[in-house]
């Protein structure tokens, strides 16, 4: 799978790394460069982020289904 970024979330993104790198590296950032970078991270650490997200999310779940009984059971009058 490839990660996909809206146009608005891309920008968003490179404004972002612009910041950053203007207060916390004393650096100017052009667009191109921000937009270079960006593909950069998102390519390089995309996937892992992305995949252990998938891997946190499917621990929790499993967790949950199985306690499915104790979470949600509720006991039958008779």
């Amino acid at each position: 799978m490839r990660i996909r970024l809206s146009d608005d979330r891309r920008e968003e993104l490179i404004e972002s790394l612009a910041r950053f790198f203007e207060t916390e590296l004393d650096r100017e950032l052009s667009p191109f460069q921000g937009g270079r970078l960006l593909d950069f991270l998102v390519r390089e650490l995309g996937t892992p982020i992305y995949n252990q997200a998938i891997q946190d999310a499917r621990g929790f779940l499993e967790e949950k289904l199985g306690d499915l009984e104790g979470e949600f059971y509720e006991p039958e009058e008779r």
